[in-house]
């Protein structure tokens, strides 16, 4: 099969995905759709494996089940926070209504997801999560680049 177009502005730069579920469906699902891009996945059960994960990896996306011992998702988003590049955080959960929705978003987190997974929705959110994780990054690059410029 094809790769998916548009993913990686470049193409020597794998881009990283955390799966963070104790599902292990939830992996097989994301890795079978993402297997048909330049994306590399990562899984992780929980946050106390997922942590190192983030720290140790250069990772853009983290789609991180909301049914996960209780808060690990606000817990995980919590985390992400003191990271130089924090990911952008996806929620995933077979209860996607519009309470958790708006908690997600309120909380910091890019996107809500329904499960089982939609192909094009994974696809459509994880872009736009790594967009804004991309985004992020050149942001925080130009000061940097001025003050070079300057000096």
């Amino acid at each position: 099969m094809t790769k998916q177009p548009g993913f990686v502005t470049n193409p020597t730069r794998t881009l990283t995905v955390l799966s963070v579920s104790p599902l292990r469906e939830d992996h097989l699902s994301l890795q079978g759709i993402l297997d048909h891009s330049r994306w590399k996945m990562l899984t992780a059960h929980d946050r106390s494996s997922a942590l190192p994960l983030l720290a140790g990896h250069d990772i853009a996306v983290v789609v991180c089940e909301a049914d996960v011992q209780g808060r690990t998702w606000i817990d995980l988003l919590e985390g992400c926070r003191n990271l130089l590049s924090p990911p952008s955080l996806i929620v995933a959960s077979k209860f996607a209504d519009g309470r958790l929705w708006a908690e997600a978003l309120n909380l910091g987190a890019w996107d809500v997801l329904a499960k089982p997974f939609n192909h094009i929705e994974v696809i459509r959110s994880v872009k736009s999560a790594w967009q804004r994780w991309h985004d992020q990054i050149q942001m925080r690059a130009v000061p940097m680049r001025v003050m070079s410029a300057a000096g």
